[in-house]
């Protein structure tokens, strides 16, 4: 039986622990979209009782990441259009406002931080595993909202965190999106570096558009 505990947990509450393991494999695909979530299997899986997994699937139920079906149980939520539209055009409009503050209020040692990111980022595509894919673009898009100074604007996309990563992990599980998104983060890096607003938040829009568009493809077929 695989062991639950990574070391990074082994100081959070039972369920807790139980609660990331489950949501990190709803977010990465592992537990698919519509497959059932039997409490049984789960808790003999992780060597577990059946409160902690049933606290876990309430809570993640409550992010719209688990549904519970009448005289079906609790499933893995779908990947709708509709969701993944509604989702990415809020994404898109913060994004922009983002990189467009950026421009005027970045701070040199955080030049710094999203050269190496956007480096970083590029050396891991298309040689690293999805999940660390994924990081790397969490880490790079991360600097560009601390670099707003806004921190209502940084807890809202925070909040927006979970789904995004969802439909991100979906994207970047296509490698041949690998060179688009690191010309991608080239040229918005260059944007707001030299100060330019417009250009910042024209690419930020594109690069949205785009990974919707991909997300589409993967859904339709």
């Amino acid at each position: 039986m695989q062991s639950m505990y990574d070391e990074e947990d082994q100081y959070l509450p039972l369920r807790e622990t139980v609660y990331k393991r489950l949501r990190k494999r709803i977010l990465t695909g592992e537990l698919k979209p519509g497959e059932r979530l039997m409490e049984i299997h789960l808790a003999n899986e992780m060597d577990v009782s059946r409160t902690p997994i049933r606290e876990a699937i309430r809570k993640l139920e409550l992010e719209g990441l688990v549904r519970i079906i009448p005289r079906s149980g609790a499933q893995v939520a779908s990947i709708s259009e509709k969701e993944l539209r509604d989702v990415l055009e809020l994404r898109r409009g913060l994004e922009a406002f983002s990189s467009k503050l950026a421009c005027t209020r970045i701070t040199d040692e955080q030049k710094e931080a999203l050269r190496k990111a956007e480096r970083n980022f590029a050396r891991v595509a298309g040689s690293e595993t999805p999940a660390e894919i994924a990081a790397a673009d969490v880490d790079f898009h991360e600097i560009i909202f601390q670099a707003t100074g806004n921190k209502r604007l940084i807890d809202i996309m925070h909040q927006l965190a979970d789904q995004v990563y969802r439909y991100r992990y979906e994207y970047i599980k296509d490698d041949t999106n690998y060179g688009t998104l690191v010309e991608e983060h080239h040229a918005l890096t260059e944007a707001i570096l030299n100060g330019d607003e417009e250009e910042a938040a024209r690419i930020s829009g594109i690069h949205i558009d785009r990974q919707e568009q991909g997300i589409l493809a993967q859904l339709r077929k």
